[in-house]
């Protein structure tokens, strides 16, 4: 499998479990990995994660845990016993909750815990309604800070900061990049997005593409065209 399909996740975005394995199955062997949010994880539970590990898959567990440390911690903890390969903590909770993110996934060695920073809806006059003063890329790079000082091995953040993520973080820290569209794409909810190219360019580990895939006449054929797509 080529490192350029490893680096797509694909998001199951869906309100029915069966909906979700029928996609998984779509792109067989091709996707590899598979974000499970929390309105799949709602309806299908958590024996869906478990059916994706026994299927071989990488599990990107989209939590976005935002809470008191110790449920943060138990969060954690339950998504690495799952088999998730990765798990998202919200780094506006604070460097208590990220410290308890990072201790509760120590017995699992495979799991990766990601600090998430700005959702990609989000843009200045969101922020601003909520109380935080500055630019998202502002706020993005002082979270993925605070994030990496915490431990936790990556981020998540939108293509429009990876470039200076890349410039200002550690090297080895991963970047998972959400709001992923392919070119001629519908415009959704999300503020910040780019193409699977652009975001390779600015630096990104990962991919989070959901709707340019799911929602496609063939799933398949989409998936590839964004695996081509990518430098």
């Amino acid at each position: 499998m080529s490192t350029s399909k490893n680096r797509i996740i694909v998001a199951l975005d869906y309100d029915d479990g069966d909906k979700a394995w029928n996609l998984v199955e779509q792109l067989g062997d091709e996707a590899c990995c598979f974000k499970v949010g929390l309105q799949l994880l709602t309806a299908a539970g958590p024996q869906f994660v478990r059916k994706l590990v026994d299927a071989n898959k990488r599990v990107f567990l989209d939590l976005k845990t935002f809470e008191i440390p110790n449920s943060v911690a138990g969060a954690v903890d339950s998504a690495g016993a799952l088999g998730a390969s990765m798990v998202t903590v919200h780094a506006s909770g604070g460097s208590k909750a990220l410290n308890a993110a990072v201790k509760a996934a120590e017995p699992y060695p495979d799991l990766i815990v990601l600090g998430l920073t700005v959702v990609t809806s989000m843009n200045e006059s969101d922020l601003a309604e909520v109380g935080v003063r500055g630019s998202v890329k502002e706020q993005v790079l002082r979270l993925a800070k605070l994030t990496v000082d915490a431990g936790c091995q990556g981020v998540v953040a939108s293509t429009l900061e990876t470039q200076v993520l890349r410039r200002e973080l550690p090297k080895e820290t991963l970047i998972v990049t959400p709001g992923i569209q392919l070119d001629g794409g519908k415009s959704n909810d999300q503020e910040r997005v780019a193409t699977p190219k652009a975001a390779i360019q600015a630096g990104a580990s990962y991919l989070v593409i959901g709707r340019a895939i799911t929602k496609a006449l063939d799933p398949k054929a989409a998936f590839l065209d964004a695996v081509n797509g990518m430098p």
